[in-house]
């Protein structure tokens, strides 16, 4: 297992990934989407969920194949992004085919960043135009750290943020993660400054220390203070149905409890989009699925390690950031 030569889920040809954020609000908006609609499942295993178009994902429903996916800060707030990237779409023309209509189908999953430390006296939304932003914002390049969707987001005990990681196969195929880290738990190994995803690293990706030389006997958690949810997207060239993305997003939760401990709580609203670009067949469908969910899970992992790695101080930050331990 190698990863790819960009190691993000732009790896995965014709993804396209973009960002934008407010640094006063200490929030914003990660935005994927690809130059035509692509096959997508999803998985919720936190207990705070916050949604939109997700019902629509079920492997029974009508429509199969959607045009973005969106990841959020500003709580239920910032489901609104969704409208930002559906104007966005309908002016280029994509979406749905509903009579002479077009209708943008734009999942879209949010995070709590509302008590980070950053000025939440808006009295109109941010997030619709932070939407629009990171759509038109959308390459191939994906900044790492304190941006995005990540720009405001916390662990227990340092600050979160956006990370990207990918895997390509023995078989050829791709498989990348995108994830926005604001969780309940932590992504290090008690006061140290080693990461739980340690075992997945790959090629120094996020400092190379190795596992932890001891485990803490106890776990440590903010749930007090009602800041959490971790969202993220695994995606594939891969053909695959919408149930098999269902299975993937399944899988790829592995990597939430491998890099992020506790994960899945009640306080968590922990969610995973899968993606399928579908321009590779599988040419054996029960090992080739195999070996994806488990790139994915593993990918996924990786991507919450950098995510932290990356992450940058800013003003009035109730937390401070990875590279500031000794």
């Amino acid at each position: 297992m190698k990863p790819g030569p960009r190691n993000l889920i732009t790896d995965v040809d014709g993804l396209l990934v973009g960002h934008s954020s407010d640094p006063r609000i200490k929030t914003g908006v990660t935005v994927l989407t690809a130059d035509r609609p692509f096959t997508c499942g999803v998985h919720v295993m936190g207990g705070a969920p916050g949604t939109r178009e997700t019902d629509l994902l079920a492997p029974d429903k009508l429509v199969e194949q959607v045009d973005a996916l969106v990841l959020s800060g500003g709580s239920a707030f910032g489901l609104g992004a969704a409208d930002g990237v559906m104007e966005g779409l309908r002016a280029k023309g994509r979406g749905f085919a509903v009579g002479p209509h077009r209708v943008p189908i734009v999942p879209a999953a949010i995070l709590f960043d509302l008590t980070n430390g950053g000025a939440k006296d808006w009295t109109t939304s941010p997030y619709p135009a932070l939407g629009r932003a990171a759509l038109d914002a959308a390459g191939t390049k994906v900044e790492l750290g304190t941006a995005g969707a990540g720009t405001g987001a916390t662990t227990v005990n340092l600050k979160g943020g956006i990370g990207s990681a990918s895997v390509v196969l023995a078989s050829g195929h791709r498989v990348g993660a995108l994830v926005a880290v604001n969780a309940l738990g932590a992504a290090t190994v008690g006061d140290s400054r080693h990461f739980w995803a340690a075992p997945w690293e790959l090629d120094g990706e996020f400092g190379n220390l190795g596992p932890a030389p001891r485990y803490p006997s106890a776990v440590r958690t903010k749930i007090d203070s009602h800041r959490n949810t971790t969202i993220g997207i695994v995606a594939t060239d891969a053909i695959l149905t919408q149930a098999q993305c269902t299975r993937l997003a399944t899988a790829a939760h592995d990597g939430y409890a491998r890099a992020i401990v506790p994960s899945h709580t009640p306080m968590d609203g922990d969610l995973i989009f899968a993606a399928s670009t579908g321009t590779k067949p599988l040419t054996d469908p029960v090992g080739d699925s195999l070996q994806i969910g488990h790139a994915a899970a593993t990918a996924m992992a990786r991507a919450i390690a950098r995510a932290i790695y990356h992450a940058t101080a800013a003003p009035n930050d109730p937390l401070p950031v990875w590279s500031s331990l000794v």
